[in-house]
This record gives C-alpha cells, sequence and structure tokens, in this order.
C-alpha cells in the first residue's frame, strides 16, 4: 500500500510499521492500514501532505502516543478526546470525570 508521494524515509516507516503490527499478530490488510494511517499522520504533522486534518496536527504524535500505551495494549481513544465528545454532546459535569466516567456517560447517550 505505499503510496507514489511518500519519499524514501516515509517508505521505510511504513515498512517497519507494518511488520511490527505483523509481529503482534495482526493480519496482513489490518497492518497495512495501520501502517499507512500512522505515515500518513506523520506526513500531516510534518507539513508534506497538501491536506491535514486538526486531529492529524493537533494530536500527540504517533510515536509519543504508542510510547504512552506501551506494555498497556490498546486503551481506546484519550481522556481529552472523550472530554471533546461529551463537550460537543453537551453532557454536564465533564470537567470534573475521569476518563472512566466520560466513557460511561457517552456509552449512556
Amino acid at each position: 500500500m505505499p503510496q507514489q508521494g511518500w519519499s524514501a524515509k516515509r517508505e521505510r516507516q511504513y515498512e517497519h510499521i507494518k511488520d511490527s503490527a505483523l509481529e503482534r499478530g495482526e493480519d496482513e490488510d489490518t497492518a497495512k492500514e495501520i501502517a499507512a494511517r500512522t505515515v500518513n499522520k506523520e506526513r500531516a504533522r510534518a507539513g508534506e501532505s497538501e491536506q491535514a486534518s486538526r486531529t492529524s496536527t493537533d494530536d500527540i504524535s504517533s510515536g509519543r502516543r504508542g510510547g504512552l500505551r506501551s506494555h498497556a495494549g490498546a486503551k481506546g481513544r484519550t481522556k481529552d478526546q472523550l472530554y471533546q465528545e461529551a463537550k460537543r454532546k453537551n453532557i454536564k459535569g465533564r470537567s470534573k470525570m475521569t476518563k472512566a466516567e466520560l466513557l460511561a456517560a457517552l456509552d449512556d447517550r
């Protein structure tokens, strides 16, 4: 799935991420998707892409996020992401909620 506009560095990054996902037990298609999304996000953060979503540029980097979540498995959305969704849905008391409470409040809606 490497794309034409990618530099040699991004091609190597893609292969490394894909191989890591395969070693973790992901199937080939999922590994390719994870790698492509990660590389595209890094390209957006570095200003290498023509278009970039706000979450691609404002969220913490993929490497840092992975480092924060390593050894604990995938934990889903961050507390800030849950908070922002709760804000959009106008959930009262969200500023004092824990991540688990935000998740529960969002699941109720």
